[in-house]
Order: structure tokens, then C-alpha cells, then sequence
């Protein structure tokens, strides 16, 4: 009988991932927030002996401003929309905030934890479906990524998650390209197709089926790879934090552990995902739901022998 996997990916993206959402300023508080709880994830994680690809935005990898700027790439996305450019909004911020934006010191303790990979969101959180930008600005950024983890951490970078979940055939090719061989992708429920078109009724249905089976089954088998092709890793479920609602969150959980407890006995495979910074609020309460998961799953290991595999690893079972 084969034996099931449990993958998770983190969009580790801090302002990065938000910029054109909400006002640094306001939120100075909960990146800081979201710097002191990540070594506790990732002491739950060695403890548990879980795998996870940390799906880094490139800037984050930064020691500053003028290391960023040191490794901008030359081609920057030609967004008709300027709002999602990350350098438009660089240029109208206060330096005296750009602190919250870097974090190496992280992407250093990741490296150094037993399990965990460094893989790549993009340089400055590239939206590929919207309108303006073009497939070889594209190639510059992930370019600009793969240069700074090279020369700073000395670490290629394989693994790709496509920031909002925008993706398509052409921007997959030129990841694959640039040295990316595994890509997470979205489930294969209509509501989770052509994420820039978020509206309503997709938005109902995903927040429904975090707590009722409305989509199709959340488990998967392997992809099987193929000639000059990315292995593409299609999520399973957001792990969505508490806020306040004990309850509900209950019931969330309750929800993933039946889903994992449906792969281990298929041998498939189960994508978990979320933001680091989901936890910069009720910390205490994100982390003790966290171990909560992870004691559960440490059962279906020892019972079904269900393995814990980042992305990179996963692709090792892949024949």
C-alpha cells in the first residue's frame, strides 16, 4: 500500500504580499508581531518533525533598502494598474519604515531548521495575470531572486507559489526556465480558476468549503512528471487563522483533520498552506491550534505511516 504525504507551503511575504492592500504604518505592529512567532513555528515544526517549503518573497531576503534596490531587476513589471507595483509604492513610502520589510535573519533560521526548504514568491510579489506586464518581465524577476538567494544564502531556489494564485501556461514555462521545477497550484474547484477574477460567489463558496464539502475531494494522487514540465502541487486547503472565533475554528480544524485522515488511508497526497503573518495576531492561540494539527497528524504517521514532505521532497516520490 503506498503511503500518503502531507506537504505544507508558506507564503512568507510579511508587507510584501499587502502592500497595495493596506497602509504599512498601520500594521508596523503586526509585522513585528509576525518576526517573533516564525521561530515558533519553526520549533513546532523540528518537534513534530515537519517539512515545510517557506515560499519567500525575494525583497524580505534583503538586509535593506539598498541591498534590495542592489538586486531589483532591470525589467520591472509594466503594470497598467501602478498600485501593483511594489516599486511605485517603494517610492512614495517613508524610509524610516522600510525596517519592517526585511527580514534575513528569518530566512536564515528556515535554512538552518531540520525539514524546511527556501523556495521563491517572487522578487516583488509579481501578479502575472494582470494587465501591462509581460511573461520576460517576469523572467527578470524571478531572475533577480534566484540571484540574491544565491549570492546571500547560497541556496538555489526550486519551489514556486505564484503570488494570489495568478498563474498560466505562459508564466509556468518561463518559471520552469529559470530553474523552478516544482510549482504549488490551485485546487481543482471552479471557484479556486483565475484567482484575479475573485469575485462574490467565489469567495462564499471557498469560505463554505472550509467547514462542508462542497468542492471536489481535497486529496490528490502524485502528479506524475513529465518531459520539460514543472511538477505542479495543487493546494488543498488555506489554513485560515483564529480571530475570535474559537468556534468556528474548531470546526475548520475538525475539517482538515477528517481531510488528512481521508489521504493517509488513500496514499495521497495533502497540500496545507497559509501566511506566516496570518499568526501575527492571537499568536498564542494560531500556535497552540498549530501543535493541536501536528499531534493529530503524528498520529496517522505512526499508524498509516504517512509522510511529512515539503515540496522539493515530495517530487521524490514522483516516479
Amino acid at each position: 500500500m503506498k503511503k500518503a504525504t502531507f506537504t505544507i507551503s508558506l507564503d512568507f511575504e510579511l508587507h510584501w504580499g499587502r502592500f497595495d492592500k493596506y497602509a504599512l504604518k498601520d500594521n508596523l505592529s503586526y509585522y513585528a508581531e509576525t518576526k517573533k512567532v516564525v521561530p515558533y513555528i519553526l520549533e513546532l515544526f523540528e518537534r513534530y518533525s515537519i517539512e515545510a517549503t517557506w515560499a519567500t518573497v525575494g525583497g524580505l531576503m534583503a538586509e535593506n533598502l539598498e541591498e534590495w534596490e542592489q538586486y531589483c531587476p532591470v525589467r520591472k513589471p509594466g503594470y497598467h494598474e501602478k498600485k501593483y507595483s511594489a516599486y511605485t509604492w517603494m517610492q512614495r513610502e517613508r524610509p524610516g519604515q522600510f525596517e519592517a520589510l526585511f527580514a534575513p535573519e528569518l530566512v536564515r533560521q528556515v535554512i538552518d531548521c531540520p525539514g524546511q526548504e527556501v523556495g521563491s514568491h517572487t522578487f516583488a510579489h509579481y501578479y502575472t495575470s494582470e494587465k501591462g506586464q509581460v511573461a520576460e518581465e517576469f523572467r527578470s524577476d524571478l531572475r533577480a531572486c534566484q540571484k540574491l538567494a544565491k549570492d546571500k544564502f547560497q541556496i538555489d531556489l526550486q519551489s514556486l507559489v505564484f503570488p494570489r494564485n495568478q498563474y498560466h501556461a505562459e508564466v509556468i514555462r518561463v518559471a520552469y526556465e529559470e530553474g523552478f521545477d516544482f510549482i504549488r497550484s490551485n485546487p481543482r474547484d471552479w471557484f479556486w480558476e483565475r484567482t484575479e477574477e475573485n469575485g462574490l460567489l467565489k469567495r462564499f463558496f471557498r469560505t463554505g468549503d472550509t467547514f462542508i464539502h462542497i468542492g471536489q475531494p481535497s486529496h490528490y494522487s502524485m502528479p506524475e512528471l513529465k518531459d520539460e514540465n514543472p511538477l505542479l502541487l495543487p493546494a488543498s486547503r488555506l489554513l485560515r487563522p483564529y480571530r475570535k472565533d474559537a468556534i468556528l475554528h474548531k470546526q475548520r480544524l475538525k475539517r482538515i483533520k477528517n481531510e488528512l485522515l481521508a489521504t493517509a488511508r488513500s496514499g495521497d497526497v495533502y497540500h496545507l498552506w497559509w501566511h506566516p503573518h496570518n499568526f501575527g495576531l492571537y499568536p498564542f492561540e494560531n500556535l497552540h491550534y498549530l501543535e493541536q494539527l501536528f499531534q493529530y497528524f503524528d498520529t496517522l504517521r505512526k499508524e498509516y505511516g504517512m509522510a511529512s514532505l515539503n515540496m522539493r521532497n515530495s517530487a521524490k516520490k514522483v516516479g
